[in-house]
């Protein structure tokens, strides 16, 4: 599904579709996100000047969790949902105007969710 966001991307960045390009752009941090290792977890090694420090060639490289398929749906799952209703409170508010470009969104992502044929 990833590769399939970012084919997607590209292809809304030629076409100068900023919908598209948001939406996009915002499922694909949330999956790099959700890779990153939790802050909580202390950096591997020590160095003499600064405890807990990385030392040695590639030391600052942090190991990314390997997320399953099912998590980066899960996750775009997720962002359709925000955005619709973030769409549903813009529209109690009277703005329709970003309750559609917010629709407009979890459409484009919508499509990603949908089986293959």
């Amino acid at each position: 599904m990833r590769a399939s966001l970012r084919d997607d991307l590209k292809t809304a960045l030629k076409a100068r579709n900023n919908v598209a390009v948001t939406a996009l752009r915002s499922a694909l941090a949330a999956i790099d996100n959700a890779e990153a290792v939790p802050g909580d977890r202390p950096l591997s090694g020590g160095g003499e000047h600064v405890a807990g420090a990385a030392v040695g060639l590639g030391a600052a490289e942090a190991q990314r969790r390997n997320l399953t398929e099912a998590d980066v749906r899960s996750i775009v799952e997720n962002e359709v949902r925000e955005r619709s209703v973030a769409a549903e409170e813009y529209e109690q508010l009277g703005r329709d105007d970003l309750a559609e470009r917010l629709r407009a969104e979890a459409e484009v992502l919508s499509r990603h969710l949908k089986p293959a044929p």
